[in-house]
């Protein structure tokens, strides 16, 4: 692939504080960028970061056409910067692609622009453990037309953003009872906007009550357990580590393959089934939930402190005390930081 480069003549680099820098907050300093029409993808190129020009009618904006992923670069030791398993990413952005009738970015493009705009934005990444440069494969629908069908021409882009360790505090959460972010048969398995402006109304509300963010419970019992957030969640019972099965309301979660591939590798109890949440209430009250969490490509691992659901609330170990999920932390962040070897061969180098 043949990328043309123009930097920019004004690097914002000098005005970043790398012991400070709140998650999005600031971009770097340039972006990826190719254009699909007549079937293929074409134009390659990097530019200055900077505004998308899209029609006021574009199928983006009316129908919410778009999709998106999140993934981190980082730079251990030896100065090379790697992403860890990017296929996992490629794999996930192409199936929300197809959900969502937009066309697909083949693997070698995708990864090919995902070194270059790396390699471009080293002097980005954050050298500090947990922190990383983030990375967001965008692809918007362009096509000005009213009528309720996919676009004929998209962009896709990258762009990238320092950051640090994303919420690094326990969490509580709150059960959701009334509104609904998917179903099975929806669009919830799909990294798409419209179910994150979907999530909004319900994390509103608990913020209002005191609470973090919920725990979405699927309709129309409220019963079955999905994410939390937009977080997959792991419980430990006993021995055991449960998550939720994937059922197309829930998001094929990166960091959920990882965490459940290193689980497995060591020989630690895994179940992936339907949860209940009056079978963690049970399990809590006979004294067997010793922890509960959230993964995440931000966070990696959200530790949760409480959860409640109706009058009950159930309170967690403190984060310290929690050994899978502070293992599963470690494990990932010492890969990125090569300070674990990478005998899985999960890294792949920039350059």
């Amino acid at each position: 692939m043949d990328i043309k480069i123009t930097k920019t003549k004004n690097s914002k680099l000098k005005d970043i504080d790398f012991n400070n820098i709140p998650f999005g907050k600031y971009t770097s300093d340039h972006m990826f960028i190719m254009d699909y029409a007549n079937e293929k993808w074409g134009d390659f190129r990097i530019i200055p970061y900077q505004s998308l020009q899209l029609d006021p009618q574009s199928k983006a904006l009316q129908y919410c056409q778009c999709i998106f992923e999140g993934m981190k670069a980082t730079i251990g030791a030896d100065g090379i910067p790697k992403l860890l398993r990017p296929d996992l990413n490629m794999e996930r952005f192409n199936l929300s692609a197809e959900r969502m009738c937009m066309p697909a970015v083949p693997a070698d493009l995708f990864l090919s622009a995902l070194k270059a705009i790396t390699s471009l934005e080293i002097n980005w990444i954050p050298k500090a453990e947990g922190s990383a440069l983030y990375l967001r494969p965008t692809m918007v629908a362009t096509e000005s037309s009213l009528g309720v069908t996919p676009s004929s021409t998209y962009t896709f882009y990258i762009y990238t953003a320092p950051a640090q360790p994303y919420f690094s505090t326990p969490t509580k959460l709150i059960t959701e009872q009334t509104l609904i972010r998917a179903v099975p048969g929806g669009t919830g398995e799909a990294k798409t906007g419209g179910n994150y402006a979907g999530s909004l109304k319900a994390s509103e509300l608990a913020k209002q009550k005191g609470f973090d963010q919920v725990i979405w419970l699927e309709s129309p019992k409220f019963k079955k357990i999905q994410e939390a957030g937009m977080m997959n969640l792991f419980f430990v019972i006993g021995d055991t580590v449960v998550t939720p099965a994937l059922s197309g309301a829930i998001l094929k979660g990166t960091t959920r393959t990882y965490f459940l591939d290193i689980l497995k590798e060591k020989n630690i109890k895994v179940e992936v089934r339907d949860i209940y949440i009056d079978e963690i209430i049970e399990a809590y009250q006979q004294g067997n939930l010793t922890e509960a969490f959230g993964s995440g490509t931000a966070a990696v691992v959200s530790h949760i402190s409480e959860i409640t659901h109706g009058d009950i609330c159930m309170k967690l170990a403190n984060a310290e005390k929690a050994e899978i999920s502070n293992m599963l932390y470690q494990e990932i962040n010492g890969l990125r930081a090569g300070t674990i070897e990478d005998k899985r061969n999960w890294l792949v180098p920039v350059f």
